[in-house]
């Protein structure tokens, strides 16, 4: 949910936020006044009491981060002064997607005795969320920056900071506002280009929670702009997080039915539902944390047969690129080839199914039926390749966390975000078995020992350095192997 603002001053500002939205905080200095209630050394005493020193964010004790994915803090504990003081609560439950993702394969292995998902599609749902978060390093964002520009020129009126009333209208504004923006993502074909990435993935398992595209954040933000006119932008700050984090565990199958909260929450069964195939699934269950919406306006369906996951047509791929942009290069066609101007408007601004001469949304009837033996892409790999995307994989990982927490040149951050990019698409096509995966590999290995000795790379861990190093020479060099083996059994059936 990061933003297109553009980067200042890299090696003091941008690398280094000052909560969990960046500089977009100072963006509000200006107004702060407008960020403190009249009266504001009344409630110094109760500001001080919720760790309201204002000017860095407040630590969370390591229960409240637990309960923080569960939308289980009350007011009290998640209500501060400033948009400064607000806890990067996402980034802090890091260590919980992994112990949860480590939790839902022990039980699903204990439930099915079978795992709840593959190593391609993992990495791949993986790569795409490590892809989604790489703007954050340019950017600002988006969402709190246009957020706090309404609430300092035009808000209405000013509702408490630390009020419950006011906690609890933001819990409902936002997951409102996610609703909307949620069914017009479907509804809308440009729009829906970009949010078909998170529906790609053919499993269903927390992998898929973290697969999200690069795009949406940049039309999202303008559904909460409504909630700047009255609610402070540090009490929206706390809710978008909570709203986004509810969403990681209800990517499960482990998880049956929870009773009587399956008539207000969202829950994994609902979700399940908004994520399969079939014709009953199409278009259902919008909802982030409440379920009620869909109740309300009619979009709402339980689940009933078996769910089968993914799009009504598969892309067929794990590569990260290819699965953000094949999309808009699929309404890019479609839009030359479709005749009249105003045909021409409704293949962007109508639904994924439209048709000249068809309904808005298309045509039930066209949806691919549903027969239970549909078989997830699974293109066969040898055994090594899977544990070298591993391996490599978490490589990308150390790097891409040691970029996070470091100041760097505007150069190193490009050259290590360009580096970033071209493993994981190089993943993609390795996971594919491409034949043109090797000699990408060999680039791609050849580049990072290059620029590793120059400086411009280095892990978290110091001692991993070396053994980095002489990892991608024999990874080179097993691919310049395995390319040569190809070229002379390539040149043996031509003779």
């Amino acid at each position: 949910m990061q933003g297109n603002q553009k980067w200042q001053a890299f090696p003091t500002e941008a690398l280094k936020p000052s909560g969990p939205w960046g500089n977009e905080a100072a963006a509000g200095r200006g107004g702060e006044a407008g960020l403190r209630r009249p009266g504001g050394a009344e409630r110094s005493q109760r500001g001080r009491a919720m760790g309201a020193e204002a000017g860095s964010p407040r630590d969370t004790a390591l229960g409240q981060q637990l309960r923080a994915l569960f939308y289980a803090l009350l007011p009290g504990e998640s209500s501060f002064r400033t948009v400064e003081e607000v806890p990067n609560y996402v980034d802090k439950s890091i260590p919980f997607f992994i112990t949860f993702i480590g939790l839902e394969f022990a039980v699903s292995w204990i439930q099915k005795r079978k795992l709840p998902g593959r190593i391609n599609d993992g990495i791949t749902s993986l790569s795409l969320g490590i892809l989604s978060r790489l703007p954050d390093v340019l950017f600002r964002s988006i969402d709190l920056i246009s957020y706090i520009y309404i609430w300092n020129n035009y808000r209405l009126l000013e509702l408490p900071w630390d009020s419950p009333w006011t906690w609890y209208l933001t819990l409902l504004g936002v997951d409102f506002a996610y609703y909307c923006f949620h069914r017009i993502s479907h509804e809308v074909n440009i729009l829906w280009a970009a949010h078909q990435v998170h529906h790609s993935s053919e499993d269903y398992n927390l992998f898929t929670a973290l697969r999200q595209s690069v795009l949406q954040k940049y039309t999202s933000w303008m559904f909460n702009l409504p909630m700047a006119l009255f609610i402070p932008p540090s009490v929206f700050a706390v809710h978008l997080q909570f709203n986004l984090l509810y969403q990681f565990w209800i990517h499960t199958e482990v998880i049956t039915k929870l009773g009587p909260l399956e008539w207000i929450l969202n829950t994994p069964s609902h979700h399940r539902v908004h994520h399969g195939r079939n014709p009953y699934c199409i278009d259902k269950n919008y909802g982030g944390t409440l379920i009620i919406w869909d109740r309300i306006f009619g979009t709402f369906e339980a689940e009933d047969e078996k769910v089968v996951y993914g799009l009504t047509h598969p892309v067929n791929s794990f590569d990260p690129i290819m699965l953000q942009l094949r999309p808009l290069a699929h309404i890019w066609n479609t839009f030359w080839a479709t005749p009249g101007f105003c045909n021409k408007l409704s293949v962007i601004f109508k639904g994924p199914g439209w048709g000249p001469g068809k309904p808005r949304l298309g045509l039930p009837e066209e949806i691919p039926v549903i027969t239970g033996k549909e078989v997830p892409f699974n293109p066969p790999v040898p055994a090594y390749c899977n544990c070298y995307a591993l391996v490599h994989f978490a490589i990308i990982v150390d790097l891409y966390t040691e970029l996070l927490a470091s100041m760097l040149s505007q150069g190193t951050v490009l050259l290590r975000i360009g580096f970033i990019i071209l493993s994981l698409s190089s993943f993609g096509l390795l996971l594919e078995n491409k034949s043109k995966a090797g000699i990408l590999e060999i680039i791609r290995c050849l580049v990072f020992i290059g620029v590793y000795k120059l400086g411009y790379f280095r892990s978290q861990f110091s001692i991993l350095g070396y053994a980095y190093e002489v990892l991608f020479s024999l990874c080179a060099a097993f691919w310049g192997i395995q390319i040569m083996k190809r070229i002379t059994s390539f040149k043996d059936k031509h003779h």
